[in-house]
């Protein structure tokens, strides 16, 4: 079947140049005789006009060039159309990119999509919100919302809001519901993760898989802050899947678990990002596994 492309690039997202872009673009697409054509992305993230577009123009592939955020609200807008999705990664984080193995060399990411390779991958709701790797309630929630808000992005500035605000992280009470069980917990963060990462290869699920149809949910419990690097460390290393034991559950800095859904009640209102974005948070989270919700193009 022949190929038909739109591109969206993102001109906001990280920091790398992208003076390059539209030439390799135009020049690589035009050499394999593709018809392709260049979208914008929209800062309000409207992306539903697709929906007929597609149908419309016979498009078989959308392209994203540029960041998770990006990624999210154009595959949000897209679950249940047969079409692929590809990724040339350009934004702060790119941590679906990473789990998908996908190479931030732009003529090494198009080359993965020219080859067309797709399979289906998982994603998730938050609250009927939709996330595609991975979201986070508490301290790495803080940092994105504080990253949000600087005029120099990139991983320099991430890394220096972390920094800033490990400092002055606190633990939040969480309540978690999972599997008819529910116990109470103070933590710094809590991941529920479809990707390993949150980018740039730091990974925090090192279970996890895109397209297994579970939630890896990674609790890191209230501990000293000492205690608390090593036990991230630990975790990035090949964190191991826990079951939940009521009696041992203290007993542990960091819980790692598998599942489809989980409900977690959060009466201080920790800070909630999705995807690497900042977004609304609320007391009560319902979350819930999405199984191949999009098709993405992967080595």
């Amino acid at each position: 079947m022949s190929r038909k492309f739109i591109y969206f690039i993102n001109p906001v997202s990280g920091t790398k140049a992208k003076v390059n872009l539209l030439e390799i673009i135009q020049k690589r697409t035009t050499e394999k005789d593709i018809p392709f054509e260049i979208l914008h992305t929209n800062a309000a993230g409207d992306y539903k006009f697709l929906i007929e577009k597609i149908s419309a123009e016979n498009i078989t592939d959308i392209i994203i060039c540029g960041g998770d955020g990006t990624v999210n609200q154009i595959a949000a807008a897209l679950l249940g159309i047969d079409i692929n999705i590809g990724i040339i990664p350009m934004g702060s984080g790119n941590g679906l990119a990473f789990a998908a193995k996908i190479p931030i060399k732009i003529n090494k990411a198009l080359d993965i999509i020219f080859k067309g390779n797709s399979s289906d991958i998982d994603g998730f709701y938050i609250n009927k919100k939709f996330s595609c790797m991975l979201c986070g309630l508490g301290f790495d929630a803080q940092v994105a919302h504080d990253f949000a808000k600087q005029k120099k992005r990139g991983l320099s500035t991430y890394i220096k809001q972390t920094i800033k605000n490990f400092f002055k992280a606190s633990p939040y009470p969480f309540t978690l519901s999972i599997n008819n069980q529910e116990f109470n917990t103070e933590a710094f963060f809590i991941s529920i993760a479809n990707s390993n990462q949150f980018g740039n290869n730091f990974t925090i699920a090192p279970q996890a898989s895109l397209s297994d149809g579970l939630l890896d949910i990674v609790v890191v419990n209230k501990m000293s802050k000492l205690r608390l690097l090593w036990s991230i460390l630990k975790q990035i290393n090949g964190g191991q899947v826990r079951i939940y034991e009521d009696k041992k559950y203290h007993r542990h800095e960091i819980h790692y678990f598998q599942i489809t859904n989980i409900t977690i009640q959060n009466p201080q209102l920790a800070p909630l990002h999705i995807d690497g974005d900042p977004v609304s948070t609320g007391p009560v989270l319902k979350i819930e596994i999405i199984e191949k919700a999009f098709k993405l193009l992967q080595p």
